[in-house]
């Protein structure tokens, strides 16, 4: 184990937030110990927990939620990938997961033939992704990743806990205390590493870690998009996904929202313009500024509008399934109606947090009842009585998501941050004087992975509207995930050395699990070494070695010439 010296025996007056508080008379916490402590499930944090695992380490992984899985599951949100996800693009462990959510699907679930018989079955069909399924058939497959680990003895999975404090000796985390937020019990997890796998960056606070939040503004990064504004406060909506089926020719009209009228009301300031109300099927074009008019028919084809909303991210198509398993089209609604801009979940203590997810699950309520309504539809007529929330999708009282779709976290100051002029075609054709026809992203001897997307921002708090724009598909520097001062923490979400603007395209499903990947491997790597990562990515050998055992295992570190050849 990497200088246990170091790491064991206690040192007064060395903590960052003092664990002595949480002690007791005659009882004190329980104190748990293992070689790496992951802190958040999410698909960062089970990527990260699952490398680790399978290099012979004892992992704790804790989750705030009773759901691993994060984006996929707790979070509700299909996939967002790339044309090549099929056959290249991501490691091959997620490639592996979705593969099994497909026979997850031909084992359990009364498909049609010619849907059982498709080897690219999407079961939802829908259209913002090539794997739209259900929340909990993701949940199951990722749960069976794991249970070889629980039944040795080689994993322990804390759920519903949250970090709480932090006790460091100079550079190094020694310990971290998480809360259960069912009982209140306090357990003290100690390790070697620790990776922050959180949805919002919980670590970096509680341990000091210098960090970034918000818009870093345009004196400070020079890329082309960035806001011109410094704001720790300026953040990209959050939303608290929910479920609907339509159940034609009932009448499930909710009773109306005591807050209906202010968001019927509510036109959100942004720059450029929002075209008028948030409650209404016009909005701003992320990548052209125009007013545009979305469709929605829950019925069958939409009549006006460039796409149908319904179909968007349909989560259960019925088309799919035998007509005696009586399912229904099911569409996870996590659109711009539902974007919630009143405040941020980052940067805010506790009560605040929980009061913006209360008022964003009125908003879904008064989304609900709007389209259920006063909608416009494609007879000439107003509403859908029929759309009701389908609660078992979550298995909630209200059918809301168990956590927030968070696509902003904080973000380490790391030994590389990358930046807009790295990846974004417009900005790197700019930087190197040539046609950007002819650019490719920035090539780095640390790479660790590849993925691609748009860079890809919802408005924000403080008023900007979308960015979105075109990214090349890029490469994930080792730097990105090591902080620049703490030995022992490793990023392993959303919350590597990115910015606002290059989270963009960093953040969408393949590229958290790439993330998490990496950091269980290096923590790894650096236990079997006995050193810290930045001494892995500092060296020449140390790094070839490492990113030779990535490949080993299946992580692509470069993008295939051929690509940019055709």
């Amino acid at each position: 184990m990497i200088r246990r010296e170091a790491l064991t025996g206690l040192a007064l007056g060395v903590s960052t937030s003092p664990l002595n508080a949480h002690f007791k008379l005659n009882n004190k916490p329980k104190e748990l110990q293992s070689d790496v402590i992951i802190i958040g499930g999410g698909l960062g944090g089970c990527a990260s927990a699952l490398s680790a695992l399978d290099s012979g380490l004892n992992v704790i992984l804790t989750e705030e939620t009773d759901w691993l899985g994060g984006q996929l599951t707790s979070q509700g949100v299909p996939p967002d990938e790339h044309k090549w996800i099929e056959n290249f693009g991501c490691t091959k462990s997620y490639r592996k997961l979705r593969h099994s959510v497909r026979e997850f699907y031909r084992k359990n679930y009364p498909l049609t033939n010619k849907a059982k018989n498709n080897i690219l079955l999407n079961p939802g069909n829908g259209s913002v992704s090539r794997l739209c399924a259900e929340p909990k058939a993701y949940l199951k497959c990722i749960e069976n990743l794991f249970l070889k680990y629980l039944a040795n003895k080689q994993l322990t999975i804390l759920k519903n806990n949250i970090p709480k404090s932090a006790e460091l000796l100079k550079d190094e985390i020694r310990c971290i205390s998480v809360e259960n937020q069912v009982t209140g019990n306090i357990t003290l997890l100690r390790g070697d590493f620790f990776v922050d796998s959180t949805e919002l960056g919980d670590l970096l606070t509680i341990t000091n870690c210098e960090h970034v939040i918000g818009t870093e503004g345009k004196n400070e990064t020079h890329e082309l998009h960035m806001p011109e504004r410094r704001s720790t406060k300026n953040q990209q909506a959050f939303t608290m996904c929910f479920a609907l089926e339509h159940m034609n020719g009932e009448n499930h009209t909710i009773d109306k929202p005591n807050n209906y009228e202010f968001w019927k009301s509510f036109i959100p300031k942004l720059t450029p313009p929002w075209p008028g109300p948030l409650l209404d099927f016009s909005y701003t074009h992320p990548s052209t500024g125009l007013k545009k008019l979305l469709g929605f028919n829950p019925s069958g084809q939409h009549k006006s509008g460039i796409i149908n909303l319904w179909k968007y991210r349909r989560i259960t198509a019925k088309e799919n399934f035998t007509n005696d398993s009586n399912l229904r089209d099911v569409s996870l609604i996590n659109w711009p109606q539902n974007d919630y801009l009143l405040g941020n979940l980052t940067g805010v203590d506790l009560k605040e947090r929980r009061s913006h997810i209360k008022k964003s699950k009125e908003l879904n309520l008064s989304l609900l009842y709007w389209l259920q309504t006063e909608a416009p539809n494609d007879n000439g007529g107003t509403g859908w009585p029929g759309l009701k929330i389908k609660k078992d999708i979550f298995d909630t009282k209200d059918g809301m998501a168990r956590y927030p779709y968070v696509r902003e976290s904080l973000r380490i100051k790391a030994l590389t941050t990358i930046l807009e002029q790295d990846c974004g075609i417009e900005n790197r054709a700019q930087l190197l004087n040539l046609d950007p026809s002819k650019v490719k992203a920035k090539r780095y001897h640390d790479s660790v992975g590849i993925g691609h997307y748009q860079i890809d921002l919802h408005p924000t708090t403080e008023g900007n509207n979308y960015i979105d724009f075109p990214a090349l598909p890029f490469e994930l520097p080792l730097g990105s995930l090591i902080p620049i001062r703490i030995n022992n923490l490793i990023a392993g979400s959303k919350n590597i050395g990115s910015t606002h603007i290059t989270n963009g395209c960093y953040r969408l499903h393949p590229v958290e699990w790439n993330i998490g990947e990496v950091a269980g491997n290096l923590a790894a790597a650096c236990i079997s070494q006995k050193c810290y990562p930045r001494e892995i990515r500092n060296s020449i050998n140390k790094l070839k070695d490492f990113q030779k055992k990535l490949m080993k295992k299946g992580i692509e570190i470069r993008w295939p010439e051929e690509l940019f050849n055709s």
